[in-house]
């Protein structure tokens, strides 16, 4: 029987059908024994073990090393919408066909993004975690509406991320690197700008880019500080788009008023933004809302079954 991995942390728990689904096919499914991301060392160990033809991937990092490895290797089916840990040109290569699935994390995502948005102006952690230690903490806060909010990467998440805005009747600026023309025909609730003026003109900027190379430290030192002072700066999107170091002096030093960071360039995450009452950390949780995680999953699995040919 041919062996499919399924690499994510977690797969189709509490899901029956498509438990059902998985149980009536003619493969061996093979689930991530660590229940957490795996390393290149621990994925090239599980594909010379399995060589499946096959992977349901998660974040782990499918390298041209470790495709080198997958000598029976068709599919490589997403589970989420990055693709930067999949080596697309080495896959190409070797003849692997990739997928993801690009809508399902656009609403929790969004959601998660208001959600960090509206914590860090009313401070509810800090009143939250005042309760906990016996204080009756009851910080001043901030209105979300009338604010200028900036939306840095405009495709699925970020469009729907100024739809959820507009209700706060906030003004809403709009950057995308792959060209405002594309944003401008599809949100006329996003006013296109350059990304200087959105970082000067914005009291809350959102990051809804992929990584890259070319975003690799996107919002670095100089962009940081180039923030209109006593702004906060919120990443739901990828790990490495912010240098962190960079980020920790510019709230250290009260340029700005606080960040909402769920990826990480390194994770777990154990660095110095910790240390900080206003900052709100969570632990890559963007798409994991049951709903969206088990939609995320049956079109990862569809996707797998469609283009799989044995």
């Amino acid at each position: 029987m041919n062996n499919v991995l399924i690499t994510t942390s977690s797969f189709a728990e509490g899901a029956p059908d498509l438990n059902n689904l998985l149980k009536k096919q003619h493969l061996n499914f093979v689930l991530n024994p660590y229940k957490r991301k795996l390393t290149k060392e621990e994925i090239i160990e599980l594909i010379k073990k399995y060589q499946p033809v096959g992977i349901i991937a998660g974040v782990e990092p499918l390298t041209c090393e470790v495709l080198k490895t997958a000598k029976k290797l068709k599919v490589i089916s997403r589970c989420g919408i990055g693709m930067d840990s999949v080596d697309i040109n080495a896959a190409k290569e070797f003849g692997i066909i990739v997928k993801n699935t690009p809508d399902a994390p656009t609403v929790p995502v969004a959601e998660l993004t208001i959600g960090m948005i509206l914590t860090l102006l009313r401070k509810i952690h800090i009143s939250d975690k005042g309760i906990r230690d016996n204080q009756w903490k009851r910080p001043m806060g901030n209105l979300l509406k009338g604010k200028t909010v900036g939306i840095i990467g405009c495709g699925r998440i970020g469009s729907y991320v100024a739809k959820l805005l507009y209700s706060f009747d906030c003004n809403i600026l709009g950057y995308d690197i792959l060209g405002n023309d594309i944003i401008t025909s599809k949100n006329n609730m996003i006013k296109i700008t350059s990304v200087e003026e959105l970082l000067n003109k914005s009291d809350i900027i959102t990051l809804h880019l992929s990584y890259s190379q070319q975003t690799d430290n996107f919002m670095n030192y100089k962009r940081i500080n180039s923030m209109k002072n006593q702004a906060i700066l919120v990443n739901a999107a990828r790990g490495g788009l912010i240098d962190e170091d960079a980020l920790y002096d510019a709230i250290s030093n009260s340029k700005l008023a606080g960040a909402a960071i769920d990826c990480f360039k390194n994770e777990p995450y154990k660095g110095r933004l910790k240390e900080l009452e206003n900052v709100l950390l969570t632990a890559h949780i963007g798409s994991y809302a049951r709903e969206a995680r088990l939609l995320m999953e049956k079109q990862a699995f569809e996707n797998l079954l469609n283009y799989l040919i044995i």
